[in-house]
């Protein structure tokens, strides 16, 4: 669970909190829109120093192999992480704490104390994430044909839109898919373009979206006694 949880966390960095979004006028008085693959070549750049985040993701739908509907937490480069998850089994919502620590995991239900569940690793190793060579940053450069599609406020940030496609060699290890996927990356505007949001469309209708904020917030992970 946990291997798709923070990976599909960690598609997204934002510098803002919420993930609405105002599509704003596109024509002349805006300027001409930016090339979408430079957009994500500085967006993955933009990431490479990053070494904490607040991470949030929603599914919308259904996406196999993701038994969770809203996640939220902290996340280091380290790999710890800690939050809440809210699952979906048999029908029914559970709301759950989780924490990563010293590639442990552990889980805290409604009722009843911390259980560890043992090697992280041998489901995920979270320290890939904000790896620039494992994570984010590489996945943003494997986007195929971005195109820049309009300017977006979203939260009161000003963005770019990009849309493009993954293939599934590039994603499959990361999101459980069976073909090539479609994505949506929302960049800041100004300064160095970092990633504000993003929307991964598994199947029509079936999408997990992902924001992450505070970026570089001092985040503190300790062992659950």
């Amino acid at each position: 669970m946990l291997k798709r949880l923070l990976v599909l966390g960690a598609l997204g960095l934002v510098t803002v909190a919420g993930c609405s979004s105002t599509s704003n006028d596109t024509g002349s008085n805006a300027g001409p829109l930016p090339d979408g693959a430079s957009l994500l070549k500085d967006a993955a750049e933009s990431m490479k120093p990053v070494n904490s985040a607040t991470f949030a993701l929603k599914v919308n739908g259904q996406v196999p192999g993701v038994p969770v509907k809203d996640v939220s937490g902290d996340l280091t480069k380290k790999g710890d992480a800690k939050g809440k998850a809210q699952l979906d089994q048999f029908g029914q919502t559970f709301e759950v704490d989780f924490v990563l620590f010293e590639k442990k995991i552990y889980i805290k239900a409604v009722t009843g104390g911390w259980q560890e569940f043992g090697d992280a690793t041998k489901i995920y190793d979270p320290s890939a994430i904000l790896d620039p060579e494992r994570g984010v940053a590489k996945l943003l450069t494997s986007i195929d044909s971005p195109v820049t599609e309009a300017r977006e406020d979203v939260g009161g940030t000003k963005t770019f839109r990009i849309a493009g496609k993954v293939a599934k060699d590039k994603v499959k290890s990361l999101v459980p898919v069976q073909s090539d996927v479609n994505v949506k990356i929302w960049v800041k505007e100004e300064g160095k373009h970092l990633p504000v949001r993003a929307l991964v469309e598994v199947s029509p209708g079936n999408s997990a979206e992902i924001t992450l904020s505070e970026v570089d917030k001092p985040v503190t992970v300790t062992k659950p006694v």
